[in-house]
């Protein structure tokens, strides 16, 4: 199939934040506990609670690659330093900031809509997680300037993603009714366990029953998206910092390769949070396919070792619920044997340099996975569309 005449509907799109993203609304109370920004070393760096933050080399975006610029790194193609990679930087272009601007490359792109994420903000919860009042209010403050600067469903074409923390049960559903009121489709929380004031605790124990339970009513598309989880902290087990810094890996940080998504369904289904809330619907975007296989051969032999315990297959229940995007040097007709063309998604992570600097190419790999013009569309945009209701 090639691209003429076709559109895409993409399940992964960024903005780069504004300086004041976390600091426009913040509550004053919490200004000095959650992000500031400091001269330090003649250079402008994020403090978050007080400590400098590494999670981005340049939070700024002052200079930044162009899209697409590691992908061919990213598919095992070229290897050495990544900062050799990254090609000349240049200051932020404004659709990386202005959604109306964004629009019109947009369409040029060939998009008819995308979800959007954070590109800082998804490092943020675990920086504050020795403070998790504060967490909450700088991410009510985000949200708010999310809503400020690019809307929850612009246009019907950019459908933002407020973040929420699980971190106090009754604030996650306060924060989801007032994002559900102004519009939002689709959240974005962070996959592992969650930090709370008791302890770590599973998303599918009952104290959130009532957080699932309005997601399951409203059906708001529940996204778990890559970033610094608490899964992060078992990279320190293994005598390497636990402190998540973009673009550096080391080669066993990149062997162990935790993947709390995998975790975190697993709990969803074996907790019973998906039984007791059939109408939730998940994605899991920027985290990939790999995980997909081993947890569905553990999902199985649970249910035949033991399937009394369970209300139905469990994959079955994965089938129904869940949508997946997956990179594109996944193996991506193993991912459709397993959960059906119907629910897969693309995500170009545009304008990132992982990603894809032209979303449609991707209709090439799915072409060389045996992939059918009509499944080809549903992947490219009708599954993405649909799952938010346009």
């Amino acid at each position: 199939m090639t691209t003429d005449g076709l559109r895409a509907f993409d399940a992964d799109n960024h903005y780069y934040e504004a300086l004041d993203a976390f600091t426009r609304h913040i509550e004053p109370e919490f200004a000095k506990r959650c992000m500031q920004w400091a001269e330090v070393g003649g250079r402008t760096r994020l403090l978050v609670g007080g400590k400098v933050n590494k999670f981005l080399p340049n939070p700024t975006f002052s200079a930044l690659a162009k899209p697409g610029a590691l992908e061919q790194y990213f598919r095992g193609e070229v290897g050495g330093p990544v900062i050799n990679l990254f090609g000349e930087l240049a200051p932020p272009r404004p659709e990386y900031q202005n959604r109306d601007a964004r629009l019109r490359v947009m369409d040029e792109l060939g998009l008819d809509g995308a979800y959007f994420f954070p590109t800082l903000g998804v490092g943020m919860e675990r920086a504050l997680q020795n403070d998790l009042p504060a967490a909450r209010a700088a991410f009510r403050a985000f949200n708010r300037w999310l809503d400020d600067d690019w809307g929850f469903a612009y246009q019907e074409k950019i459908f933002a993603a407020p973040y929420i923390s699980l971190s106090d049960p009754a604030a996650a559903v306060a924060e989801l009714r007032w994002a559900l009121d102004r519009g939002a489709r689709i959240v974005v929380m962070r996959a592992g366990p969650v930090r709370t004031e008791m302890g770590l605790k599973s998303p599918a124990d009952r104290m959130y029953d009532e957080f699932w339970a309005l997601a399951n009513e409203a059906r708001v598309v529940c996204a778990y998206h890559g970033g610094d989880d608490v899964y992060s902290e078992l990279i320190g087990w293994w005598s390497e910092s636990d402190e998540t810094e973009a673009f550096r890996r080391t080669p066993l940080r990149a062997l162990l390769s935790p993947t709390a998504v995998a975790d975190t369904f697993a709990a969803l289904l074996a907790q019973g949070t998906m039984h007791r809330n059939p109408q939730l619907r998940f994605a899991a975007i920027e985290t990939g396919s790999d995980w997909v296989t081993p947890l569905f051969k553990s999902l199985k032999k649970s249910f035949v070792q033991g399937g009394e315990a369970w209300a139905e297959d469990p994959r079955e229940t994965f089938r129904r619920q869940v949508w997946v995007s997956p990179f594109h040097e996944n193996d991506l007709a193993e991912l459709k044997k397993l959960i059906g063309v119907e629910r897969m998604l693309m995500g170009s992570d545009w304008p990132h340099v992982e990603g894809l600097a032209d979303p449609l190419s991707f209709t090439k790999d799915l072409a060389a996975a045996g992939f059918n013009d009509a499944e080809i569309r549903l992947v490219m945009h009708d599954n993405a569309a649909s799952l938010i209701g346009v």
